[in-house]
């Protein structure tokens, strides 16, 4: 038999009925809070996921219409190229070049237009998710 010095001072500890409902409801409360933390990160996951496909979306339509933008002007080139070279005269071939550099001026504004619009429109569209997922996690106080 060993001799501990501390086996005789050691006194059964029983822990209040009070402090035991505490620290049980403090860990109830613990999870709840971890409950309500995993939902809003798996929500905001979501959120970003639906935002960078709705980029990835966005990006793809504003490239094709880059590109269906620069084969418009670069037919209309060519298509003036063709007539300045058969203008009869230089006369002929400056109202040709005048006619066309307004053409393409009226032309690059539109689409510059057209452009901005549909940036806005992707910009929107993107953020549409995170907004809505954080409209869910903070509602509104009132």
């Amino acid at each position: 038999m060993t001799n501990n010095a501390f086996s005789a001072t050691v006194v059964p500890f029983q822990m209040p009925e009070s402090v035991r409902a505490m620290a049980e409801k403090g860990v109830s409360q613990a999870r709840e809070g971890y409950a309500r933390f995993k939902e809003a990160a798996e929500t905001g996951n979501g959120a970003i996921e639906a935002a960078c496909h709705t980029a990835t979306k966005g990006v793809s339509e504003y490239t094709a219409k880059v590109l269906d933008l620069t084969k418009a002007n670069t037919d209309a080139t060519f298509d003036f190229a063709h007539q300045l070279a058969s203008a009869q005269s230089v006369p002929a071939a400056f109202e040709l070049w005048s006619s066309f550099v307004q053409s393409q001026f009226q032309a690059l504004t539109a689409q510059t237009k057209e452009l901005a619009e549909l940036s806005q429109k992707i910009a929107t569209e993107t953020v549409e998710p995170i907004k809505a997922s954080a409209a869910k996690a903070f509602p509104k106080v009132g």
